[in-house]
């Protein structure tokens, strides 16, 4: 006798796999919504390319985000904002050392 066609027959059942980061949990308040659009705007306006003004708008989104507790609290660092902040701290170094010659 054959189980061709019996109910579970062959049938492996796996387990699904959570993502990396955790759930990602819609707005459905709208509260981060107002900078979601400026970033839009933002990347529409800038034809795609990742300038500086559409960076700060999505570090800004994430954060609106983190602090609704709509995606878990992570740095910015390892968000993919870490040679940004880089940037910021060597210019504050060049900044004091100038004004510490004066």
């Amino acid at each position: 006798m054959s189980t061709f066609g019996a109910p579970g027959a062959g049938v492996k059942v796996s387990k699904p796999i959570p993502p990396e980061r955790g759930s990602f949990p819609l707005d459905h308040d709208a509260e981060c919504q107002p900078i979601m659009k400026k970033y839009l705007t933002c990347i529409k306006t800038a034809r795609g390319v990742n300038s500086p003004e559409c960076r700060d708008l999505s570090k800004g989104y994430l954060q609106c985000r983190m602090d609704r507790n709509l995606m878990a609290p992570d740095t910015m660092r390892n968000l993919g904002f870490a040679e940004q902040q880089a940037k910021r701290e060597v210019e504050q170094e060049k900044r004091s050392g100038t004004e510490d010659e004066k």
